[in-house]
């Protein structure tokens, strides 16, 4: 179905005034209404009909043929009728799980993930795989397996309600090759792969790229925090750290697809024309996992509770400290240029050490001058690892069933 609007904002929380999910009675609509229609039972759960028709401003009789419809395509099911009000019992339509799929991939410096997701967006399949360097034939070998595993769980018939992939990955994956000590080679070889290209002829099905941080602030946007917060600084702590930008409930992807590009921010001015550090060089797990590395630690604990414990939690308290003064840097600087709603932090790692890192950034915060400027809330995210891989899966299922297609690709010159 293809929208013949993009009227709605698909954010918010149901009563917050992100989510307008309004749709139209005129005629030459109702693909349109049909994804008003899902959208509104997406973010606020099972409703019957005169539910649905009160949010979405339909008349109840669009809302039957509508719904009628979308049952008989297997996209929504009838749960069991609500009794004990005066009339006849009303029966909640609910999203049908198995009604539609979405493939989410994400490409990392140090791993990979694929997703399959249901139509309510729940994880049905994870796999993950590690690697010291993402090499592009083994990546796209690996991609390659993990689609004829979808297609032999799923069948002929439910294959086909597979929507397409997003992929989640930095948009240079042969870039900071000296910082990551990169083989040349493997660098040179990412030059030359046009990635969604060659996943696409792997598939058989659209394709969409989007960089990593960015797809996991759609995850956040979509199903986190960002429901109800309409213009927020996203960061993601990963191999390096990363963010995305969200400007009145929709992502923006600037003109070269890298708005939020917070590892890249400067943590000084420049002197005798050396350039001065990016805060990725200091607030990313690659800093920590040096740490435990000098020190003849496991470096993997980077990603476990093992970091708030001896003998590792030393260092994590040292790389916290220098890791949330340049992230409070970032912040006030962001809170400057965009007068935020608030900041979401998210990361690759333990729910604790987030915790830990929040605790850590709230003094660090507290020593900037934030005269003439309105310091944000900073909050955890809600989404975790899985962040990157499932904001890439979502982007195909709100291509093909949001209000608003356009959900995650506005850009600067729009």
């Amino acid at each position: 179905m293809k929208p013949s609007s993009s009227e709605v904002l698909a954010g918010g929380a149901p009563d917050s005034p992100q989510l307008r999910p309004r749709g139209s009675s005129q005629g030459g609509l109702r693909q349109y209404n049909e994804r008003v229609v899902l959208q509104a039972i997406r973010l606020q759960g099972a409703l019957p009909g005169a539910e649905i028709a009160r949010v979405t401003h339909l008349t109840a009789q669009t809302v039957s043929m509508i719904t009628k419809r979308l049952l008989e395509e297997g996209l929504l099911l009838k749960q069991a009728p609500q009794r004990g009000k005066v009339g006849q019992p009303s029966v909640p339509l609910a999203l049908a799980p198995d009604g539609a799929y979405a493939i989410g991939i994400k490409v990392g410096r140090r791993s990979m993930d694929v997703l399959l997701i249901d139509f309510t967006g729940a994880v049905r399949d994870r796999w993950s795989s590690d690697y010291t360097f993402p090499e592009p034939g083994a990546v796209l070998a690996e991609i390659g397996q993990r689609l004829d595993d979808i297609r032999r769980r799923l069948g002929p018939d439910r294959h086909e309600r597979v929507q397409g992939i997003g992929i989640a990955a930095p948009l240079s994956l042969g870039g900071w090759r000296d910082l990551l000590g990169m083989p040349p080679a493997v660098a040179e070889a990412w030059d030359g792969t046009d990635l969604r290209a060659e996943v696409a002829a792997l598939a058989g099905m659209p394709v969409q790229l989007l960089k990593d941080t960015a797809a996991a602030c759609v995850a956040e946007l979509v199903s986190g925090r960002g429901r109800s917060m309409g213009t927020f600084l996203y960061l993601f702590v990963d191999t390096f750290i990363g963010g995305g930008l969200v400007i009145d409930s929709h992502l923006r992807a600037g003109v070269h697809g890298n708005a939020g590009a917070v590892g890249s921010v400067p943590l000084h001015v420049a002197r005798n024309g050396v350039p001065p550090a990016q805060l990725l060089s200091v607030a990313s797990l690659l800093a920590l996992e040096r740490r435990y590395v000098a020190a003849g630690l496991d470096a993997s604990a980077v990603g476990d509770a093992r970091a708030l414990q001896a003998p590792w939690l030393g260092h994590t308290s040292a790389w916290l400290d220098e890791a949330c003064a340049a992230i409070a840097l970032s912040v006030n600087s962001a809170a400057c240029l965009l007068d935020l709603d608030g900041v979401i932090v998210d990361g690759n790692f333990s729910r604790e050490l987030l915790a830990a890192l929040l605790h850590q950034l709230a003094p660090a915060l507290a020593r900037y001058n934030w005269e003439g400027v309105t310091r944000p809330p900073v909050l955890a995210g809600t989404i975790g690892s899985d962040a990157r891989a499932l904001g890439g899966a979502l982007m195909p299922l709100y291509a093909n069933f949001a209000p608003d297609r356009d959900l995650f690709l506005k850009i600067a010159v729009e």
